[in-house]
């Protein structure tokens, strides 16, 4: 939900901030989509004779909805006061939305800390392919299941073995996001497990014990990828997916003859490597700017190797009371993909994506034309129904070990704040749902802002009064309130201007 009332005013000392709606049409993300979705949706078909997946183009159809208050909202008014507040329906996708990235970012973030990860020290694996396994996970996403879990063999057999258990004597756990972008807003399907840094040991009375795991050396991390290399290749060989003849292993040819094979594989083979798919400049690699000054190669870094393309990095841990820094490293590896602040045009009418980071040869910003930039934004659209996290061991939903483990939910009845009116906004989410948090709490956790109390008067309480989904009625009450009744106009397809 995004809510629109009085423009934000600087709070005095103590007193609460309240919550402003995001206004999405005046980003410069949003404009771009608005302006070009069209114009790249029916070049890439025009180039390739087939149409593209029906779930990105809902991507984009639902991005150009999301908090605009022309396709509808919720009513709140406070009792008090009468002061009346409106909520514009979020589109709640997984592709590039900052806001509903954002949102889900700080709700997995919250979920995971408050009733799955026990207390206990957890330390971060992340695993990097190769981009030509890169590619082929994107093209066929399936394979992610398969190897994931050879990942979670090799870690929880190196835990086991280190605190001297065999298979049955004890159990490991964790939590995989699977992460699909870069920071350069490229697709790079890499592996962020978060790994409880011991094993579970079941005790006569059936009560599980901790062990705590030592700190594996760098010696140690090499031979575990060099395993997990190992496995994979074997995997995917059985699987068909890589053919080996005469010592040389290469990937299958993949079936060429799908509509997806002619437009979304294209699209994301090109966000793999940096290039561009289609358009006058196909084949070429992304414009760079370099406002930086360029750094030396670094030092090899600690926990962290490296071979023939692969990675496996395990520096991060965070030891059993620090809750909160748990925290914020869910957020991090649960962030969107893009956040409006880095996307900008220049003069030219070229989209500059500025990066997190600069790069080592002093790059701080890719420039792309608007077409170039869709094609990027349509490849980091994840399938539907694909499940990005993972939980393994003790902390699987069937685990028997994992009702003893996990963080136990205080019994406690909420206040009648916590029932008010921004808890109300999800109420079908909650009923299937439980555990989740409230969007009102959640604004309160992490940004300290009140969105339970009237922002007008300060003392009543905000209640949904109506959700307003009609045509006539949205505009009657935004022309009402002198807010423009109508959505932006969308672009239509424009040809491509050709070198």
């Amino acid at each position: 939900m995004h809510a629109i009332g009085r423009q934000p005013q600087r709070a005095p000392d103590g007193a609460p901030l309240h919550y402003e709606r995001h206004r999405p049409e005046q980003t410069t993300l949003y404009r771009l989509v608005q302006q070009h979705a069209a114009s790249f949706i029916a070049h890439t078909e025009a180039s390739t004779g087939a149409d593209l997946p029906r779930f990105i183009k809902d991507e984009f159809d639902a991005f150009l909805e999301c908090g605009i208050l022309a396709h509808g909202f919720l009513r709140l008014r406070c009792g008090d006061c009468g002061h009346d507040k409106l909520l514009a329906f979020s589109c709640k996708r997984r592709g590039f939305c900052p806001s509903c990235g954002a949102r889900r970012m700080s709700q997995t973030a919250a979920h995971l800390v408050d009733h799955v990860i026990p207390h206990v020290p957890v330390r971060q694996w992340v695993l990097s392919l190769p981009i030509p396994l890169r590619v082929l996970m994107a093209a066929q996403p399936e394979l992610v299941t398969p190897v994931l879990q050879v990942v979670q063999r090799v870690i929880t057999r190196h835990l086991l073995d280190d605190a001297g258990l065999s298979g049955d004597e004890g159990q490991g756990g964790a939590v995989t996001l699977i992460q699909r972008f870069g920071s350069a807003a490229n697709l790079n399907i890499h592996l962020h497990c978060l790994v409880l840094d011991g094993v579970y040991r079941s005790g006569a009375d059936g009560s599980p014990a901790f062990i705590e795991a030592g700190t594996p050396t760098d010696d140690e991390l090499h031979a575990l990828l060099q395993t997990v290399i190992s496995r994979l290749m074997k995997m995917l060989t059985r699987r068909g997916v890589l053919v080996e003849d005469m010592g040389q292993t290469w990937l299958a040819e993949p079936d060429a003859d799908g509509e997806e094979a002619r437009t979304l594989r294209p699209l994301q083979a090109a966000a793999v490597t940096y290039r561009i798919a289609f358009g006058p400049r196909a084949g070429q690699k992304v414009l760079t700017l370099r406002g930086a000054m360029p750094r030396e190669a670094t030092a090899r870094q600690p926990l962290c190797a490296d071979i023939d393309g692969f990675s496996l990095h395990a520096a991060v841990r965070v030891e059993v009371h620090d809750r909160k820094r748990l925290e914020q490293l869910c957020r991090y590896i649960t962030r969107p993909a893009l956040s409006d602040e880095r996307v900008q045009l220049n003069a030219a009418g070229q989209v500059e994506l500025k990066l997190k980071t600069a790069w080592r040869d002093g790059t701080t910003h890719l420039v792309m034309s608007p077409l170039e930039f869709m094609q990027r934004l349509a490849a980091l659209v994840p399938r539907p129904r694909l499940h990005l996290i993972r939980f393994h061991g003790v902390l699987a939903p069937n685990a028997k070990l994992r009702r003893l483990v996990v963080p136990r939910t205080p019994q406690v009845q909420e206040q009648g704040t916590e029932a008010s009116a921004a808890a109300e906004c999800e109420v079908e989410t909650l009923q299937a749902r439980p555990n989740r948090i409230s969007w009102a709490r959640l604004l309160k956790r992490v940004f300290d802002i009140d969105m339970q109390h009237c922002p007008n008067c300060g003392v009543g309480e905000l209640k949904i009064i109506a959700a307003i989904l009609e045509r006539p009625v949205i505009e009657k009450i935004l022309t009402h309130l002198g807010l423009d009744p109508q959505p932006p106009p969308r672009g239509r397809a424009r040809e491509v201007e050709r070198d």
